[in-house]
């Protein structure tokens, strides 16, 4: 490897761009920049990361108060190393969530006191080794999640305003780091200038009105959105698949019971008095919620008293308990759809989150797309307000971000229809259920008085739990065998309902955007979801996520080190762009034509030198470097560390990976990172052919739109 000094010599060409006026000027005259209407996770997300990039925001929440219902609960590995990037957010997500032994495991059972079908263990020991990502997958309810994003805005100067009207606020202008609580967005109304925002609050007795005034808003206001309805952005895709009652409830002496005797995260109940999941969201709190089906209109919410909850909880343990507490009872609606589009009226009214994409919540992706929604969202909006890039950057979050949600809105299809393998293997098939549901309904049934149609219904239902019964289903009876085989099959060959999604969390790659395409790139679509497990591959492939190392970071005294992964070499905190290359005469021409340009663009770029992990971190980097890249201060040297890997037959062994063997390329080449840590741009084998001045200004223009 060619480590001879170089100095750069720069040359001077005319590029030109007008710089705007930036939104945070124009916000002086009561515009806020940015309003978010929605303060779920997805919300407060955008509302950190915007605010840790300069931008001014505020949020609007139509609840009074945020719920305590614990919804979504596990966190993939890309929404961590996004919350890793939030001021210690992943560290205390971890430190406060359940040990994963308590819930690793997807358990199957007649009752919960009764026999066990099956389980099946969704964690593996190269999950715990930091091997694709720095950090582990979690299990933390919604609810705590929200919790700590509310500290975290609190220590941004974020103050959270009650239902009762805000006191003390302007009901002309909002100010940022504001979120107003009771907050029903009614209207909207776009101007040459801005977007007039009406919305209403409760105040004394009275709803009233409050007129705000922004340049962008975001709806991430969820599955209902009414941003999204305001707009005129209908929804594609399959919906109504089914209807569901969710019910919170505690029991430490159910929690107590489990924690001893079968852990796990999903229990999946099938017994001839009832059926449901139980998601133990915490076994230590003794907190759970329980989902059942049910079908309107012969059943209606009402139905579900906190006393029928009661008893169908009971008949799902196997026994009954002594201190059940039922907190909460929601019907929903399970969807399977995306927006038409994700930026309408001239790139001013955005969608992100639930209010962008409704998924089966099989493989939990829907708020862990959002999340990431937020963390692709937030820089080309900074972008923007900041005068760097124009108005259609705003377009490449569409075409970015819309692929992504319908790819993983067939996995999460798939996923459902493996987790319905399981009942159609034990004699009930949810299909038939739902033909019969609707027969009762539409067709012949329909002619029968209400009350006659439930008790039809009821019988038929009945009548298809007796498949359950211990009599038929054992070892001995031949129909019990064969199901009970069959249902084996499916644990063996990974057929059942999946968690975690390695190839599909960590390796989803944009192919248009804000980015710059492999000149021989052959690859226009997607590839099509198999809903099977398969094993995340790295690559440095334009629009991947960039692949995570070990290295060892070169503090500027020159003499010390700190282990750190290369995901961290990523700006959490400005827009900046990373240059990673090797220590080649080449690269560090390109390195200050990068640096060079990147400020005629008038955004910020840092160079990484990728040492090979044989180096003597002394005077071979400092010489090398000193000749290369100072009096440069945007550079920092890092060493690669070797790797540990551990085959599934528990061998284990040591590999030296080079970092561009991971990422599939030499070390002529260069990868240009983004600031949400997405590869924009690289120069796989050869590098730079020509003027590398020419070559990044081409690379800048095209990511910024410029």
């Amino acid at each position: 490897m060619e480590v001879l000094g170089f100095v750069g010599i720069f040359r001077t060409m005319r590029y030109q761009y007008t710089q705007k006026r930036t939104f945070s000027e124009v916000s002086r005259n009561g515009v806020l920049p940015v309003l978010i209407v929605g303060a779920g996770p997805v919300g407060l997300v955008l509302s950190i990361l915007l605010t840790k990039l300069g931008v001014k925001c505020a949020v609007l929440e139509k609840s009074k108060t945020f719920s305590k219902h614990p919804q979504a609960h596990f966190i993939n590995n890309r929404s961590m190393e996004v919350f890793r990037k939030l001021d210690g957010l992943a560290e205390e997500i971890q430190k406060s969530q359940p040990p994963v032994d308590l819930w690793r495991k997807f358990i199957y059972c007649t009752s919960l006191f009764g026999s066990v079908l099956g389980s099946v263990d969704h964690m593996q020991p190269q999950d715990f080794e930091q091997v694709v990502s720095p950090i582990s997958v979690a299990h933390f309810s919604q609810y705590k999640l929200t919790a700590l994003l509310l500290k975290q805005l609190e220590n941004l100067s974020f103050h959270v305003h009650n239902w009762e009207g805000g006191e003390g606020l302007n009901h002309g202008h909002l100010r940022e780091r504001q979120i107003l609580m009771g907050h029903e967005c009614l209207s909207m109304d776009a101007t040459d200038n801005c977007i007039n925002v009406t919305a209403s609050f409760l105040k004394e007795g009275k709803y009233r009105e409050r007129n705000i005034q922004c340049r962008i808003l975001v709806g991430a206001d969820g599955a209902g959105s009414t941003v999204r309805k305001l707009a005129g952005i209908t929804m594609k895709g399959e919906e109504d698949i089914q209807k569901l009652v969710s019910i919170h409830f505690l029991s430490k002496e159910l929690g107590h019971y489990l924690l001893n005797e079968r852990p796990g995260m999903l229990f999946f109940i099938f017994n001839t008095e009832a059926i449901g999941v139980l998601v133990a969201h915490d076994l230590n709190q003794g907190e759970f919620v329980l989902q059942t089906p049910f079908y309107p209109p012969q059943q209606s919410p009402q139905d579900f008293s906190p006393e029928v909850c009661e008893k169908l909880i009971f008949q799902l343990v196997g026994r009954e308990l002594l201190d059940v507490d039922v907190i909460d009872i929601k019907p929903w609606v399970m969807h399977a759809e995306v927006a038409e589009k994700y930026v309408a009226c001239d790139h001013r009214i955005i969608l992100a989150g639930d209010a962008a994409h409704r998924f089966p919540p099989a493989g939990g992706f829907g708020m862990n797309t959002g999340i990431q929604d937020a963390h692709n969202l937030a820089w080309k909006l900074a972008s923007f307000v900041q005068g760097i890039a124009p108005s259609s950057i705003l377009h490449t979050y569409d075409e970015e971000r819309r692929p992504i949600a319908i790819f993983n809105t067939e996995l999460s299809i798939q996923n459902f229809r493996a987790a319905m393998a399981v009942p159609a293997a034990l004699g009930l098939n949810p299909t038939v259920a739902n033909s019969v549901h609707q027969a009762i309904t539409n067709g012949i049934g329909s002619i029968l008085p209400s009350g006659l149609q439930r008790a039809v219904l009821d019988g038929i239902f009945t009548i298809g739990r007796a498949q359950l019964s211990e009599y038929l289903l054992n070892e001995k009876n031949p129909i019990g065998s064969l199901r009970l085989a069959k249902l084996r099959r499916i644990f063996e060959e990974g057929k059942s309902l999946r968690l975690q999604f390695p190839a599909e969390d960590l390796g989803f790659r944009y192919l248009k955007g804000a980015l710059v395409p492999d000149s021989d790139s052959t690859q226009d679509a997607l590839e099509v979801p198999t809903g099977r497990l398969r094993d995340y591959i790295p690559t440095g492939a334009p629009g991947s996520r960039l692949p995570h190392m070990n290295v060892r970071l070169r503090l500027s005294n020159l003499t010390s080190e700190e282990i750190s992964s290369t995901l961290d070499l990523v700006s959490g905190d400005k827009i900046e762009f990373l240059l990673i290359i090797a220590p080649v005469k080449e690269s560090y021409q390109l390195a200050h034509a990068a640096l060079k340009v990147a400020d005629e663009f008038k955004v910020s770029a840092k160079v990484c030198v990728m040492w090979p992990s044989h180096t003597h971190t002394g005077a071979e980097m400092s010489c090398a470097a000193g000749g290369a890249l100072i009096p440069c201060e945007s550079y920092v040297d890092v060493v690669e560390m070797e790797m540990e890997l551990v085959k599934k037959s528990s061998k284990s062994w040591s590999w030296s990976w080079s970092w561009w063997d991971i990422c599939k390329m030499t070390d002529k080449g260069a990868i240009l990172v983004r600031p949400d840590g997405h590869i924009a741009w690289r120069a796989a084998k050869t590098g730079i052919v020509g003027d590398p001045i020419l070559e990044m200004q081409r690379v800048f223009s095209a990511i910024l739109g410029v």
